[in-house]
């Protein structure tokens, strides 16, 4: 994750857009990015979907021609030769290809986007740090209505789980003290 601890952005002139979410969302976003920076902006595309985004006229990275552990280190290596200096992941409440994003953000050095479902993007560095913490806490449920029954689920649940142990422990070892204290059933 280059330029993790700099406000710095770099120049929109390469962009490699990681299709992790609704293809709805790169439908409206490439062509919007397209308007904004004209013909000189190079967008790529990581995908695991067939066919293309509306509007997308860049090279494709499939993830199913990049299996295996050999696969993806080719991928990697191929992806952070291509100098991008800008990468776009999709972060939706949609799981998929949540591994690759996060390892593509990891690998290729680049300065990282990430676009919610709603077409808002926000930079993943170091000055957008509440911005990531406002995220992260509403993908976990912990803002809003919705907050207090997950801290008390998350509160209670040792709780549970200690009453639960205990209730095993002690159905167990009575179990095996009846058995122990048995009289033989031998004639």
């Amino acid at each position: 994750m280059r330029h993790f601890f700099t406000r710095r952005t770099p120049e929109f002139t390469r962009v490699l857009l990681v299709e992790s979410g609704s293809r709805t969302l790169f439908d409206h976003f490439i062509p919007a990015l397209y308007r904004f920076y004209g013909d000189r902006l190079e967008i790529d595309l990581v995908t695991c979907f067939a066919g293309l985004p509306d509007g997308f006229r860049g090279r494709v990275y499939r993830v199913t021609d990049y299996q295996g552990r050999a696969g993806r280190k080719r991928l990697y290596a191929e992806l952070a030769g291509r100098g991008y200096p800008i990468l776009g992941i999709i972060c939706s409440g949609d799981s998929i290809m949540t591994k690759w994003k996060w390892a593509l953000a990891w690998k290729v050095p680049a300065k990282v986007f990430a676009l919610n479902e709603n077409g808002d993007y926000f930079w993943v560095d170091w000055a957008h740090g509440r911005v990531m913490l406002h995220f992260a806490l509403f993908r976990a449920g912990l803002t809003g209505s919705a907050a207090i029954p997950t801290i008390a689920r998350l509160v209670f649940f040792p709780v549970s789980l200690g009453f639960l142990l205990a209730y095993a422990a002690t159905v167990h070892l009575r179990r095996k003290l009846r058995i122990l204290t048995a009289p033989d059933a031998r004639p």
